[in-house]
């Protein structure tokens, strides 16, 4: 085994110092004969991308696990080390210990109502089987379990609850008993008090985030994990449906419109807000540094950017950034990405579980 070196300014302590690597493993006490595969820079805890499928592509699940491999190995390498796979059709457990995958932080299978989500993705659930599947969803994901909170009703056609209040905090206190934390799909606003209330562990979009429940999220220290990149696509959504579901596509609009203000009010009043792409649920692989660009752009400064992705997220997610006797996943940046983060989008070296991978 084949010690590694690095040496360049470490994020966030703003420190230049040297690191090196045995195994999976990051230490600061010298390693005689060390490969020194980086030299100045700026190193980072690897990237986060919390709110990826690499279970889905546009239009339905993935078949292969080869296929879901293939796609995160694109997330890996544009900098993303760790994955929080938002909800999977596709067992591929088999993965977690890949040596060429990122670290996978799983939520079993989407639950939803019967045809109230999209077709092969979720398990479908009476409001009677919610909680119990819960459970089930649990024991198969490693720490999460993914609710789908609102989607289109097409009786009333527009966006709405898919559950009652009642029901979801039923699952959600069975999740939490089961050792899982629960994330929410959520893009209108009838649906969210009733779930920020049961003690939801994070909203996943919350479009339709109001100011009060901005205030209970930050008094909760609930999530938000807004995926932009996602929001981005709802013109495109609201023209297809235009023609039958025109209160919904309208509804859609004003959602998008109005989402930037939502993130930064969050930012604001504090509620904890991570990185996420919503990588395979119709955007591409590959786009955490676009996302924490546009959270830049919606309010956010540079280095709490680069903690909602970075450091604060793998935090959040259980895992350490650079210390001693963490987790050997580093990416290094030629320049400060505190001063321009369109850094991230070129990284200079990529070590995953303590082998150059990029």
């Amino acid at each position: 085994m084949t010690a590694l070196h690095l040496r360049g300014v470490v994020l966030p302590d703003d420190v230049e110092r040297d690191v090196w690597i045995v195994g999976d493993r990051l230490t600061f006490e010298p390693v005689p004969g060390a490969s020194t595969v980086a030299s100045g820079g700026f190193l980072l805890p690897g990237l986060v991308d919390a709110h990826c499928h690499p279970g889905i592509v546009p239009g339905g699940p993935v078949t292969e696990i080869a296929e879901a491999k293939r796609l995160a190995l694109i997330d890996r390498d544009a900098g993303v080390l760790t994955i929080r796979d938002a909800g999977s059709p596709l067992d591929y457990r088999e993965l977690d210990d890949d040596p060429d995958m990122p670290r996978l932080i799983r939520a079993g299978r989407h639950l939803a109502p019967h045809r109230r989500y999209i077709p092969g993705l979720a398990v479908e659930c009476e409001p009677s089987e919610l909680a119990a599947a819960a459970v089930t969803q649990a024991k198969l994901g490693n720490g999460w379990v993914k609710l789908v909170g609102d989607w289109i009703d097409r009786g009333a056609g527009d966006l709405g609850p898919t559950y009652d209040d009642a029901t979801f905090a039923a699952a959600v206190t069975a999740a939490h008993d089961a050792g899982a934390r629960v994330a929410v799909h959520t893009f209108s606003e009838a649906a969210l008090p009733g779930l920020i209330a049961a003690g939801v562990d994070s909203i996943e979009h919350g479009t339709g985030l109001s100011l009060d429940l901005i205030d209970a999220m930050a008094a909760q220290r609930t999530a938000l994990v807004p995926t932009m990149t996602n929001i981005a696509t709802f013109d495109s959504i609201a023209d297809r449906a235009e023609g039958k579901f025109p209160g919904y596509a309208d509804h859609m609009r004003r959602l998008r419109a109005g989402f930037p203000a939502v993130v930064r009010a969050a930012y604001e009043a504090g509620v904890p807000i991570y990185v996420g792409t919503d990588a395979g649920g119709g955007v591409e692989h590959g786009l955490a540094a676009g996302e924490m660009l546009r959270l830049a752009d919606a309010g956010m400064a540079p280095i709490d950017v680069l903690a909602a992705g970075s450091w604060g997220a793998r935090a959040w997610l259980g895992l350490p950034a650079i210390e001693e006797g963490a987790l050997a996943d580093v990416v290094v940046y030629p320049e400060d990405p505190r001063t321009d983060l369109r850094v991230l989008e070129a990284p200079a070296r990529i070590i995953l579980r303590g082998r150059v991978v990029a």
